[in-house]
């Protein structure tokens, strides 16, 4: 038989993570391994636990869920992680699905489609609620892809000529993880060399640090 989906609830308002458990547990082929409420919980417990899935809220005390997602991928890339929230505006689903999330859903759903998430990622594809979907359409017809806070960090490191060995060193991260970033990175902006890099940053005011999310 297969092992049940492993599913991690991150999620600051009680009533909310205890309805979805509660949802979830009636599935035979999903187990809750746990309920946390805020992102630093999740990066903090997320390796011990194991799960195959996170459904993570956006705002939350102490760490976000865009900057949990960031930092869980890093350190666990094979997590596929569910932005379960009620904000439905084409900027945030837009910023979760750059920071790495698998998928969104809006938290005022049918309870099955929690599931039917769950299930779509699993497979390795990619799940944006009926909602979620008719709000990003217009945004994804054209524009540039947003850098996520980390890339931005790293297009700074790197424009001020580090190399990859020291960013990875500045940030306490691996190289290769800095090697799949500055690859993102060169895609997002259509630039092919660190030169391009550089002078991207100088022209948008990166290297001043203002517009670098830290």
């Amino acid at each position: 038989m297969t092992s049940p989906v492993r599913v991690l609830i991150v999620d600051d308002h009680p009533m909310v993570a205890e309805g979805i458990q509660s949802i979830l547990e009636s599935y035979d082929d999903v187990d809750v391994v746990a309920t946390l409420c805020n992102g630093q919980e999740a990066v903090d417990q997320a390796l011990d636990l194991q799960p195959d899935v996170i459904l993570m809220d956006l705002n939350m005390p102490e760490l976000g869920g865009l900057s949990a997602t960031e930092i869980l991928l890093e350190r666990a890339p094979d997590t596929r992680i569910l932005i379960l929230s009620m904000h439905d505006s084409p900027e945030y689903i837009s910023s979760a699905l750059s920071h790495g999330a698998m998928g969104y859903v809006l938290k005022d759903v049918p309870t099955e489609e929690i599931k039917q998430a769950i299930d779509t990622v699993m497979r390795g594809e990619r799940y944006l609620c009926t909602g979620a979907k008719g709000s990003l359409e217009p945004k994804e017809t054209g524009g540039r892809e947003a850098l996520t806070g980390r890339e931005q960090t790293i297009l700074l490191q790197l424009a001020q000529g580090k190399s990859n060995k020291e960013v990875a060193i500045a940030l306490d991260i691996s190289v290769r993880t800095v090697e799949t970033h500055r690859k993102n990175i060169k895609r997002k902006l259509g630039i092919s060399s660190t030169a391009g890099l550089t002078r991207y940053a100088l022209e948008h005011g990166v290297l001043q640090g203002t517009s670098v999310k830290f």
